[in-house]
């Protein structure tokens, strides 16, 4: 089983350590992703699976595909700490929060605008 948390949950998963893990494609993650995500898009997460930490905090555009993320890191590779972002991105740019794109530092949106 994983948590569903909305983006104003974020910060307490950052503050017990968790890793945030974009499974969007890389075009999508490029295009401005929530600050310190590592982008593991959804059809490279099993072979990749040694790259993730617990807690985990997985985020996609709506929270469909880092739904089934959660659900397969849960039930099939033996996480416990595992959070899906409800409404992905678009309710995290909804509700004013800042993203960031390849490159950029955590929170400062390119050009001082919201991305």
């Amino acid at each position: 089983m994983f948590d569903e948390i909305y983006p104003d949950d974020v910060s307490a998963w950052l503050e017990e350590g968790a890793q945030i893990v974009d499974v969007r494609e890389v075009w999508e993650f490029g295009a401005g992703h929530v600050p310190g995500a590592v982008n593991i898009p959804l059809d490279e997460l099993i072979s990749r699976v040694d790259e993730l930490r617990e807690p985990l905090v997985l985020v996609c555009a709506t929270g469909n595909r880092s739904g089934m993320a959660a659900q397969y890191l849960t039930t099939r590779a033996g996480f416990d700490r595992v959070a899906n972002l409800v409404g992905g991105t678009y309710l995290w740019v909804s509700q004013g929060k800042p993203t960031e794109k390849p490159g950029e530092h955590a929170g400062q949106p390119a050009q001082g605008r919201r991305t």
